[in-house]
């Protein structure tokens, strides 16, 4: 028998085993052969996602409602999901499916299965596909997909992708909303923008994002590899499960007929006959409700493999005060002089920030500000522990600033690019150091070392868009096996600091401020407080709350930031509901700035002590918080959830609302619903299926109490 008829049975076996010989039309966006009728050869399933795989090699993907064939709900067609791009960016997409094995896993996360597909287009190239989906984490399937060229030819290739794929429309839907109604769907994206966008928006007509996980600014770049699109009934993710960050991208694009999504890399390599190429570990997920879901499992997934958020010491859910009310021009007398009202507030934290510093990278007391150095700013701490206060101090390492000594008898120590020139940071008119280099993590520690154990700071505010990512480090100083240790190395050199850190002080409060980027997941090893990072708005405190608290868990330190960054400059309901810390900038008893003054009037003064007594009293980040249960894009009003002391905390947020709301997460019983803050009882419901009415302006903080 010929290899060809071989090959022929085996495909029949194999599709008669599947057990699904339905036809199904596909519709893939930018295919040449747009409508093609294709039969299943083989599948995999769990309860939530199913996977399904014709002769081509292409798949198309359900979310599993329930029991039954009617239950599923289409989120692909069929599409040509996984591929390679030749030097001139065409397209090696056809495959001919040779052969499928199906076999039980067991292994660091738990009991799965694995189906393994491999093919080979007619050109001589072999794809092969490892899917792996874990009882453990239903929904999700992780995928290991390689090349290898079987021809006698060697292959020129300039890129690769994989998931690409297209999220349909629901059932009946418009192609675009008209004006005033929903959008039909949103995103979370995990990519660094220097314009500091938001990381959950809808996805309306026109939009479209690269999500490249590198630099994409002088200092701004890196993230968290998953992109998310979901409908009101369910969605989509994709993303890489690699240890380290990959410089690649996950494009998300909307079209008329849905949203597409892929995992894309560039490559400039010549695939040699016999040699094998393989793309990072990615994973396909599906799931109801908004991206909680999909970050909670990474988090879980990824703490498995020795990935893990840091530990969360007492000390880092008390509240805070940062002298940056008073910017640059700050000095010990401002601090000193403020000090007695933050502790009289029921504050715990004083941060002294930006502008203490000589210069940036030398990190010694500034002359004019502690005349007598190390002694100056010793008393200053002293001081803030008199007033029952923890002293912070801010710091951005990996910045050098020109004219430093630091730089001058270290220029070894800089990361420099492909052409030899230094990486600008820009807020700072600074430069790069490069955090994969023995001389700069040395150098790094010994300040660290400096600031806690010997100058007493309780903890460290780390600082600057900039430490989110670097570029690739081409200084021939360093000896890099290859330019992209940088990159991958960045997780390394904070984890150093973190440990040094502790080592001085074990309760030592590590606050990593990424200011205004995305964060990146592989840096929460070496935090263990993590701030809204410069919100724009509330808006961004409150989906930032919630991404932050899946992918670092649902008791994890997250605050706010400055109120006076918040809506209004007052909004402390959105840090206060959702479980975050309190943190204020306000200057007091004068502000010597003549404009953007924050200074602490008579009557900002009531309504901050009345919002940090209410966070003394709750200590809502101690709980924990139920992410799951709304949806922050389709659920109206906007409502989060916090569970702590047995009780339900809902936090309601809307410009206006008045109308019925569910209570969902309540187990059966009664319970006695209360508005908080303003100390009033709003009735009696019964769980489950609690609904209640209420009618409010910017927000309501409701707590369910049990009859």
């Amino acid at each position: 028998m010929t290899d060809n008829a071989t090959t022929r049975r085996r495909f029949l076996q194999l599709a008669a085993g599947a057990g699904v010989a339905t036809r199904a039309v596909l519709a893939n966006a930018g295919s040449a052969d747009a409508t093609v009728e294709s039969a299943v050869a083989t599948a995999t399933a769990d309860d939530l996602l199913r996977l399904e795989f014709d002769r081509a090699m292409r798949s198309r993907a359900f979310h599993l409602g329930g029991a039954g064939p009617e239950s599923r709900i289409a989120l692909t067609n069929w599409s040509a999901a996984e591929l390679l791009l030749g030097l001139g960016g065409e397209e090696l997409r056809d495959f001919t499916l040779e052969r499928v094995e199906r076999a039980p896993v067991q292994g660091t996360h738990g009991q799965g299965t694995r189906l393994v597909l491999a093919g080979r287009s007619a050109m001589g190239l072999e794809k092969t596909l490892r899917i792996v989906m874990w009882s453990r984490y239903p929904g999700m399937a992780a995928y290991r997909v390689s090349y290898r060229n079987l021809s006698r030819h060697r292959l020129a290739l300039s890129g690769w992708r994989s998931h690409a794929l297209l999220l349909l429309s629901p059932t009946g839907s418009p192609a675009a909303p008209a004006q005033g109604e929903e959008p039909l769907f949103w995103s979370y994206c995990g990519s660094t923008h220097s314009d500091r966008r938001d990381w959950v928006q809808p996805v309306g007509a026109g939009f479209g994002q690269e999500n490249f996980m590198g630099m994409t600014a002088s200092d701004y770049g890196g993230g968290t590899p998953i992109v998310d699109v979901w409908r009101r009934d369910c969605g989509i993710a994709v993303g890489h499960l690699e240890g380290v960050p990959r410089l690649l991208s996950l494009p998300v694009k909307r079209t008329p007929e849905g949203v597409q999504l892929a995992i894309t890399g560039s490559l400039a390599r010549t695939l040699e006959p016999g040699e094998r190429f393989e793309t990072p570990e990615t994973f396909l997920a599906t799931h109801s409700g908004d991206h909680f879901a999909t970050l909670d499992a990474y988090r879980r997934l990824m703490a498995e493999r020795g990935l893990r958020p840091a530990p969360t010491p007492d000390s880092a859910y008390e509240p805070i005060w940062c002298a940056w009310g008073y910017e640059r021009e700050c000095t010990a007398q401002l601090i000193e002089g403020t000090l007695p009202k933050v502790s009289e507030l029921g504050l715990r934290w004083a941060v002294i920030d930006d502008g203490w510093q000589s210069n940036v990278g030398d990190w010694q007391p500034h002359p004019r500000k502690f005349p007598n150095g190390a002694g100056d700013l010793l008393q200053l701490v002293r001081d803030i522990r008199t007033q029952r206060l923890e002293p912070r101090l801010w710091f951005a390492p990996l910045a050098v600033a020109p004219g430093s000594d630091v730089l001058h008898d270290h220029t070894d120590m800089l990361l420099l690019d492909e052409d030899g020139a230094p990486q600008n940071i820009s807020w700072w008119n600074c430069f790069y150091l490069c955090p994969a280099y023995a001389g700069t993590v040395s150098y790094t520690g010994t300040l660290v070392r400096r600031f806690i154990g010997e100058w007493g700071f309780a903890g460290l505010k780390i600082d600057g868009q900039h430490l989110n990512a670097v570029a690739p480090c081409y200084n021939p100083a360093h000896r890099h096996a290859r330019p992209e240790e940088s990159v991958e190395k960045l997780q390394d050199f904070l984890h150093a600091l973190y440990t040094t850190a502790l080592r001085e002080d074990p309760q030592a409060v590590m606050e990593l401020c990424p200011c205004g980027t995305a964060y990146s997941f592989f840096n929460f090893a070496s935090m263990n407080q993590a701030p809204a990072s410069d919100p724009e708005s509330s808006w961004q405190v409150r989906h930032k709350g919630k991404t932050l608290k899946a992918l670092m868990g649902p008791g994890a330190a997250f605050a706010g930031d400055h109120v006076e960054l918040s809506d209004g400059g007052d909004d402390f309901a959105s840090t206060v509901g959702i479980g975050a810390i309190v943190s204020t900038k306000f200057t007091w008893p004068r502000d010597p700035k003549p404009k953007d003054s924050f200074l602490l009037t008579a009557a900002k003064e009531a309504l901050w002590r009345r919002w940090i007594a209410l966070y003394n009293e709750r200590l809502l980040p101690r709980g924990s918080y139920r992410g799951e249960l709304y949806d922050i894009g389709f659920d109206k009003p906007e409502t989060h959830v916090v569970e702590r002391s047995g009780r339900l905390h809902y936090a309601f947020y809307a410009r206006s609302w008045s109308g019925p709301v569910a209570l969902r997460g309540l187990a059966a019983g009664r319970y006695r619903l209360r508005d908080y803050f303003n100390d009033r009882e709003l009735g009696e419901v019964t769980a489950p299926g609690a609904s209640v009415r209420l009618a409010f302006e910017r927000f309501l903080l409701l707590e369910a109490l049990p009859v």
